[in-house]
């Protein structure tokens, strides 16, 4: 038998959450409990008020942020869509890891917000006194870093011709075959894999096990897409719908797969060591896609996903997988929304 638990993330549930056991798996931006206090006891505070100018795009940066309280908002430009980080995230990082690094996005306060800013001196002195914590937050923050500057080289690939003309020109040179089966198993708008590419990777499923790991599947469904096509037209909606894949993506460990099964219907196969992991990415997943935010003049737009989840059984198929993923999904969309529902074992 199996029972549903479902979690609702607004502010006090976080709040009780905090206190009432160890933190999860982090948001990529996050500190860990250690590395928050660690910060905050040193560098300089410094106060913003609202809409005030943290750094420019483009401007050489020497320090890095961590932020105690408030939100800021950082604006990639390019067509990408904003991001909303808050309390315990941090930015600004790069700094300090290459020095005189050129900023890559506007970064403003939200509301008032109170910044500890950590310059070069003050990040050695952090060094000097927990030099394995600070190993550990390096390690983590240039994973971090990897993988956006992967995701933001796929978005730049689609956004030039004259390099997809290119990137054409080199499949040409393979068989027929090769190219016809690899552009069939990706979805041609968000570039993530679609049901075939799905069903392919459940056929080589077990040479791709890692030791230990158990399956999980979330499916991610986008609240009130319809009324986002209808009120602000279908090429912001794909604008929307490329940045919940790059979110799956930024979510997804290389042994995972993201899929766009079709319209706003998404899913994750992943591979976890427990439920609690699961749990945990299904967070991450739910608040980083509440966390986008859109360039004029959509300002306005706020992106939720609903998600079902559940942790497979590995006697079963993908159609049962789906099924109870599915029916966990309908109970969140029944409930509003902006959450998700996680199917396990009973005792």
């Amino acid at each position: 038998m199996r029972r549903a638990r479902i979690d609702v993330l607004n502010p006090t549930d976080l709040a009780e959450l905090a206190s009432s056991r160890p933190r999860p798996l982090l948001l990529p931006r996050e500190l860990s409990d250690q590395e928050f206090a660690l910060f905050c006891a040193s560098g300089t505070v410094r106060e913003v008020q609202p809409g005030g100018v943290i750094f420019r795009r483009g401007e050489l940066g020497r320090s890095m942020f961590v932020i105690e309280e408030g939100q800021v908002q950082l604006e990639f430009g390019d067509g990408l869509p904003d991001k909303l980080i808050g309390p315990r995230e941090f930015f600004g990082e790069l700094a300090l890891f290459i020095g005189n690094h050129a900023r890559v996005a506007n970064a403003s306060a939200a509301d008032v917000v109170r910044l500890h800013v950590i310059d070069a001196a003050a990040f050695e002195e952090i060094l000097q006194r927990a030099p394995l914590l600070v190993a550990q937050f390096m390690r983590r923050s240039f994973a971090y870093l990897v993988a956006s500057e992967q995701t933001l080289i796929q978005s730049l690939k689609r956004r030039n011709e004259d390099l997809l003309v290119t990137l054409d020109s080199l499949r040409q040179t393979r068989t027929r075959l090769d190219t016809a089966e690899r552009l069939t198993q990706l979805d041609e708008l968000t570039g993530i894999c679609n049901r075939r590419g799905l069903y392919a990777f459940l056929d080589g499923l077990e040479e791709q096990r890692l030791p230990g790991a158990r399956l999980g599947l979330m499916l991610v469904d986008l609240d009130r897409f319809k009324q986002i096509n209808d009120r602000h037209g279908h090429l912001l909606g794909d604008v929307v719908l490329r940045a919940i894949a790059r979110e799956l993506q930024n979510a997804a460990a290389p042994c995972d797969l993201p899929v766009r099964l079709g319209g706003d219907e998404f899913a994750l196969l992943l591979q976890v060591r427990d439920a609690e992991e699961l749990h945990s990415r299904a967070r991450q997943i739910v608040m980083a896609i509440r966390a986008l935010r859109f360039p004029d003049p959509n300002a306005a737009l706020r992106t939720t996903v609903s998600v079902g989840a559940v942790l497979c059984e590995e006697d079963d198929e993908w159609s049962q997988w789906y099924a109870e993923a599915d029916s966990a999904l309908y109970e969140v969309k029944g409930a509003g929304g902006d959450a998700y529902r996680l199917l396990e074992l009973s005792a």
